[in-house]
């Protein structure tokens, strides 16, 4: 696999179609004419980029602090802290991820309205200083509330948004689950990490929390993302919506694994497989949502 792509992290990408998958969504049937397929493509082009840039940044900031280096940490490629790319190009490769965010964001804001330019700014904001900056508080543990807010509510949310121009309850109701599905994501991948971020001094949750209560905060957040669906598509007269149940069938060897605890190198694949829980779980309920649109 090409270092670059590998440096994006494409198991994490899940994360960034969800939402606008299920966002767009929850708009079908309120845009008099239809959907307006642009905006859907803009606001899915905003999202992985944004992902890819948290990503890239991430990788940036920690490989110049020095908490990836090769013999501290397992999992997915880091560029800068093994060697395969200098900071400086990690650093471009970020800004220009950023830049990209940007420019389509800054194109929907110009027709759906300026408080786009407000949500892009913080977004981005938040990318950066997720492990960038004097105090960046990934290192605080703070970094699940960054992907609940951004990766769940204001994406999700937001998808709606663009298309009709107001925030829709159901899509509201329906960031719940897709964050909660997307912080899963973080924490069994801080869950992998614990050790080398306790020996360099990074407090994420993970660590905050210790080895057994993360492996149940993991349980928790997967189990409260499939309570949500039947109250999600009741309340909000999308039935069809709770097809997205069935996903539920993929969640059962990542929870098993995180709970019979699995660590270190065994943890990647259940980083993989929460991916693909999150990726069917939102494909499935968006298409209950259009067919009960």
């Amino acid at each position: 696999m090409n270092i670059w792509v590998a440096g994006a992290r494409p198991r994490t990408l899940p994360a960034a179609i969800v939402p606008v998958a299920v966002g767009t969504a929850s708009a079908v049937g309120q845009v008099p004419g239809g959907l307006i397929w642009w905006r859907a493509i803009a606001a899915l082009t905003v999202a992985l980029a944004l992902q890819v840039a948290t990503n890239f940044a991430n990788d940036y900031s920690d490989g110049v602090r020095g908490t990836d280096a090769d013999d501290k940490r397992v999992g997915p490629v880091r560029l800068v802290g093994q060697g395969l790319a200098s900071p400086s190009a990690v650093k471009k490769a970020a800004i220009a991820a950023f830049a990209v965010a940007g420019l389509v964001g800054g194109s929907l804001a110009l027709v759906v309205g300026p408080e786009l330019f407000v949500v892009g700014v913080l977004a981005i904001a938040a990318g950066w200083f997720y492990t960038g900056g004097p105090r960046p508080y990934g290192y605080a543990g703070l970094g699940e509330v960054f992907v609940f807010v951004f990766f769940g509510v204001v994406a999700t949310a937001g998808s709606a948004y663009v298309q009709t121009g107001s925030l829709l309850g159901l899509a509201l109701a329906a960031s719940v689950p897709v964050g909660l599905l997307a912080t899963a994501l973080l924490v069994v991948n801080n869950l992998r990490d614990i050790p080398g971020d306790t020996e360099v001094g990074k407090h994420t949750l993970a660590v905050r929390l210790g080895d057994s209560r993360t492996r149940y905060l993991y349980l928790a957040l997967m189990v409260v993302s499939f309570v949500c669906v039947p109250l999600v598509c009741g309340l909000g007269g999308r039935p069809a919506g709770a097809i997205a149940m069935f996903a539920v069938l993929l969640a059962r060897k990542p929870v098993t694994d995180v709970l019979a605890g699995a660590r270190g190198p065994a943890l990647i694949p259940v980083l993989g497989a929460t991916g693909r829980v999150q990726l069917v779980f939102g494909v499935l309920l968006a298409a209950g949502f259009v067919i009960s649109g």
